[in-house]
């Protein structure tokens, strides 16, 4: 069983009946980089497959170190998932941390990882570059993330073009282990390319919780107006003409109006005369027709903490469904015994 080193992606509509698998790390407050670059099409697809969705608190502790913190955050992810309308009779909604069989697996993946695996993540390094803490979490995520789509026998995980990396490292992960032990246990997933543009911050630079320049999905109307307006463009004059391909406002505004509309504002940054805060408000004015009423949806839902906890628990039981067999099987292959199994 050699290595499989070139990673399939999985085609538009070919998901029907098969387990989707992906998570959002609660390590901040979700912004429109995460909407359109993954809740979205997670949303889109949970009539198309069985959707898995997980909440990453164990990932966010590589940044999160407040409990109290890590706790609202954790629980704000579940809110925001059933605001933009996952709906839990379809898809299986968990926290990572009520799978204990995740840790157990990276434990025992991370045993036949050499350092050199680890060490070509590009995500890592791109972290550390920016500042972030080379903490050994931060190091170990693609294990962990492994672990997270293999214990669940996730066969089809969506990403985008930054996250190819960790699902080819996961099929190595898991053919190293299937090829040590003689059993083909653990499950190939394939990537799913999600058609989403990167969305771009503040700042230009691609979205991120961790990099400060993110347009939060659920904060006040009046504070998500003010980080649009704060969106950072060139000098040029109202009279002069723009490049509408090099703005960030207009990158954030194709995400909301249609390609008509899209062509004409194209066509006024070309002739000038057009200033960049008619297009920040405009682009104020769809996000809220976009998002006010999901605002308003998890406003209720927050007020029922009950519902909200209902959720997790009967997803955590469907996802260890599926988990505890199979961690059953790993442990069996590769020799760890537990009081009562012999």
């Amino acid at each position: 069983m050699a290595e499989n080193r070139k990673l399939p992606l999985l085609a538009e509509g070919s998901t029907a009946n098969r387990r989707l698998l992906s998570g959002i790390q609660p390590s901040g407050q979700i912004h429109l980089g995460n909407y359109f670059g993954a809740m979205q099409q997670h949303v889109e697809l949970q009539d198309a497959g069985q959707g898995f969705y997980f909440i990453a608190n164990y990932h966010s502790q590589t940044s999160i170190h407040d409990a109290q913190t890590l706790r609202q955050l954790t629980r704000d992810v579940a809110l925001d998932y059933l605001a933009v309308g996952l709906d839990p009779e379809k898809a299986t909604l968990y926290r990572q941390s009520d799978l204990p069989e995740v840790t157990e697996l990276a434990w025992i993946l991370a045993c036949q990882v050499g350092m050199g695996d680890l060490e070509r993540a590009v995500s890592f390094k791109d972290k550390v570059e920016r500042g972030l803490t080379a903490n050994v979490g931060l190091f170990t995520y693609p294990l962990l993330m492994a672990a997270d789509i293999l214990i669940v026998a996730g066969e089809v995980v969506p990403v985008g073009e930054d996250q190819l990396q960790h699902v080819e490292m996961t099929r190595r992960f898991a053919t190293r282990f299937n090829t040590t032990f003689g059993k083909d246990i653990l499950k190939l997933p394939q990537a799913r390319l999600s058609s989403a543009c990167i969305v771009p911050g503040i700042d230009g630079e691609k979205m991120s919780k961790s990099y400060g320049n993110a347009i939060p999905l659920f904060d006040t109307k009046k504070r998500v107006r003010k980080r649009i307006m704060a969106v950072k463009t060139d000098s040029r004059s109202v009279e002069e003409p723009k490049d509408p391909e090099g703005c960030n406002v207009l990158a954030l505004l194709q995400l909301f109006v249609t390609p008509d509309e899209l062509e004409a504002w194209k066509l006024r940054y070309s002739q000038g005369g057009l200033g960049y805060g008619e297009v920040k408000k405009r682009l104020a004015e769809v996000y809220e027709q976009t998002f006010g009423g999901m605002r308003e949806r998890r406003a209720q839902l927050a007020k029922d903490s009950d519902y909200v906890e209902d959720v997790l628990r009967e997803g955590a039981k469907r996802a260890r469904e599926v988990a505890e067999p199979l961690m059953d099987e790993v442990r069996a292959a590769s020799g760890i015994v537990r009081m009562g199994t012999g």
